[in-house]
């Protein structure tokens, strides 16, 4: 059974929409219907009800999920064992980090790595570190470059790679600026502009703010570090961010009672081969 088939179809699967898989296999939307009609003339069934744009699957296509997951996996792990027997490191190297780490912890890294392993070809995906996890334990991405989870995720191993300390931020002109000190009631009777609630980042902030009985009034969400810069930079709330982000549009609230933190490092399956890309990745990226 030809792999991109089923590529196509576990796509498809996942998406629940030929045009959304289609985007992400960098294909037509006419191959990859091409594909999954190859593949459902190969098996004799069916593998989805397609009802207007709605796509969903067939018994066959919900049998057939798991085994089409277990092959790619198999083919892959096996592509990175083989990959290991060469001198030279080489193949494709899928990543996956965040828009911040990918902005301001990796560009050396990446250099580097580009420079003196000129045969890797590199898939970088962008993502909230949350579902680069995720992707790592679902064999989607070889490595995670990420804010590591507030709580260990079974067999995901995980290293620390940079200490993040988080600050407390706000406009220059914020009521709060200035002050020498920054009580959690006052700066709980103003608004906030912080990390949407599913990342990893908003619960370190919202467990410290609760185990000292503070509840923030969350203006606006975002998961984009950059964005809240803005947000807090032009006076929509205050807001927490990397220490390493401070510049002349922020002003630092001093939180005596508030000490936070997040660490930022590396993600992997512990249960599968990781390619020679791979661990020459891990070898440049410096320990904590």
């Amino acid at each position: 059974m030809d792999t991109q088939l089923l590529t196509a179809f576990v796509a498809v699967a996942e998406a629940g929409s030929f045009t959304v898989a289609a985007e992400r296999l960098h294909l037509s939307q006419p191959a990859v219907s091409k594909r999954i009609t190859a593949l459902e003339s190969q098996i004799g069934q069916s593998l989805f009800d397609r009802v207007g744009r709605s796509v969903g699957l067939t018994d066959a296509g919900r049998t057939l999920l798991p085994y089409a997951h277990k092959t790619l996996q198999d083919i892959e792990d096996a592509r990175r064992a083989l990959s290991q027997l060469h001198a030279q490191v080489g193949g494709r190297l899928s990543i996956g980090t965040s828009h911040h780490i990918g902005l301001h912890r990796l560009p050396p890294v990446l250099g580097q790595f580009t420079r003196e392993f000129p045969q890797v070809d590199l898939d970088i995906h962008f993502m909230d570190s949350e579902v680069v996890c995720q992707a790592v334990l679902a064999g989607q991405l070889e490595l995670g470059i990420v804010t590591l989870p507030t709580q260990p995720l079974a067999q995901l191993q995980q290293r620390l790679v940079w200490p993040d300390p988080l600050v407390v931020v706000a406009a220059p002109d914020h009521p709060l600026a200035g002050r020498r000190q920054v009580s959690l009631v006052q700066l709980a009777g103003h608004p906030a502009v912080l990390p949407d609630e599913a990342t990893y980042t908003h619960r370190i902030v919202t467990r410290a703010l609760e185990r000292e009985g503070v509840r923030p009034h969350v203006r606006l969400a975002t998961n984009y570090l950059e964005t809240l810069k803005m947000l807090a930079g032009i006076g929509l709330g205050w807001s927490v961010l990397p220490e390493s982000m401070l510049d002349d549009t922020l002003a630092r609230l001093h939180v005596p009672r508030l000490r936070l933190h997040r660490e930022l490092g590396l993600v992997w399956h512990e249960r599968r081969t990781r390619s020679g890309a791979a661990q020459a990745l891990m070898r440049l990226l410096p320990a904590a």
